[in-house]
């Protein structure tokens, strides 16, 4: 493959992030009471003050994983914003639970009162995420600390006492294992063990991210034709609409997460697994050969799904298949997933992106066309576009240096 084309996507996606990076510097920032404001409209206007702790903490964890690693970014305007954004967090976000532990508000005021908590462990996931690579860039052990507490109380919810979440179990729920619970805890443990000496805690880091590999790993069913969002507790397959669930976006999102994982211990059987179960099959099952484009829901046995957006295209999953896809690439080299790379590439910036105001809308119709205008809302935030063209920006400056 020359590296023309590869060259050639390098300098959009440099662009595209330089892009999104200003929208963001220019209409988020709330200079007032502190953090962001992420309910922001087509043009940059701020369409509603309440503020997401999750998408506060994914900005953070951006703006730091920025200046941390990329030259043309490490500007004081976006350290000050970070540090600012980390500070409104520490003083608003942690609000007392009914078990006496902290546990994260989903939604906050304006000025940092609580709104929301919600019985899920996302909030205090992004806290973590947030708050360890600020920690990195400021020296703040203080900071780290606070971090690794807050992941040791995540992963007693998680592992030993769900109730701390508030959620009863009721006669007829059946315990289930979602697929993002894992991935997220495996996204948080390669990001506090990254760099990290073999101490104690990356050890312990260490056991668990096996267990979050195993509890990933379980959802593919169906003798290994289909990955499923939800499965039992013991990794069997679930009945009725929440047991045939498939989301393409987050198996796809899956797949460059146990790649990393891989690569970082070196198990190459983990690797091709993920290529060939949570990369291709996503990539395989969820596009959509009359519009193009990656279907947000499908039901493994072809019903209808029941969410009602089942066939949107929204920026999130297309962003996180061209991570995984050029990651998959990088890795194996198979003509045949670059040339997946190009077609969810074309796709995605000849749909998304707002050539006349900046960033990327985030909804479209089947079809493709903008069913919903706005820049950031309650779940779209200054995360999965910025880190998207980050990550694809460094692969193909791996892919571009290091030819074969």
């Amino acid at each position: 493959m020359s590296g023309g084309k590869l060259e050639e996507c390098r300098q959009h996606v440099r662009s595209q992030l330089d892009n999104v990076v200003n929208f963001w510097l220019k209409h988020s920032h709330d200079n007032v009471h502190g953090g962001f404001f992420t309910c922001i409209g087509r043009e940059g206007q701020v369409y509603d003050e309440l503020k997401y702790v999750w998408l506060q903490g994914r900005q953070v964890w951006m703006y730091c994983r920025l200046y941390r690693t990329v030259d043309r970014f490490r500007r004081p305007e976006i350290l000050q914003a970070a540090t600012a954004g980390g500070a409104f967090l520490r003083k608003f976000a942690r609000v007392s639970s009914s078990s006496g532990r902290w546990k994260c508000a989903f939604c906050l005021t304006r000025d940092g009162k609580a709104v929301k908590v919600q019985r899920s462990i996302f909030s205090e996931c992004f806290y973590v995420l947030a708050l360890d690579e600020l920690s990195r860039v400021t020296g703040d052990q203080d900071m780290q600390l606070e971090a690794e507490q807050m992941m040791q109380q995540l992963v007693h919810w998680v592992r030993v006492d769900p109730s701390g979440l508030g959620r009863p179990q009721l006669p007829g729920d059946v315990p289930t294992s979602s697929m993002a619970v894992p991935m997220m805890l495996l996204c948080l443990v390669q990001q506090l063990s990254e760099g990290r000496d073999g101490g104690g805690g990356v050890q312990s880091y260490r056991e668990l991210g096996r267990w979050c590999v195993q509890q990933i790993v379980q959802h593919v069913q169906r003798d290994g034709s289909a990955v499923l969002e939800n499965v039992s507790v013991d990794g069997g397959e679930l009945p009725g609409c929440l047991g045939r669930l498939q989301n393409p976006g987050h198996a796809l999102e899956a797949g460059w997460f146990l790649l990393q994982y891989g690569a970082q211990w070196g198990d190459e059987d983990l690797q091709t697994t993920a290529i060939n179960k949570f990369v291709e099959l996503p990539y395989e099952r969820g596009w959509d050969e009359e519009h193009g484009g990656l279907f947000y829901f499908l039901d493994v046995d072809g019903f209808c799904p029941t969410q009602l957006e089942w066939s949107m295209k929204l920026w999130w999953p297309h962003c996180e298949a061209l991570i995984a896809l050029l990651m998959a690439y990088r890795h194996s080299r198979r003509s045949e997933l670059l040339q997946r790379f190009f077609q969810v590439y074309e796709y995605t910036f000849s749909h998304f992106p707002d050539a006349q105001s900046g960033e990327w809308f985030g909804y479209l119709t089947q079809e493709g066309k903008v069913a919903l205008d706005f820049k950031g809302g309650p779940f779209k935030g200054f995360f999965h576009v910025p880190r998207c063209l980050y990550m694809c920006e460094r692969i193909l400056d791996d892919l571009l240096t290091n030819k074969t």
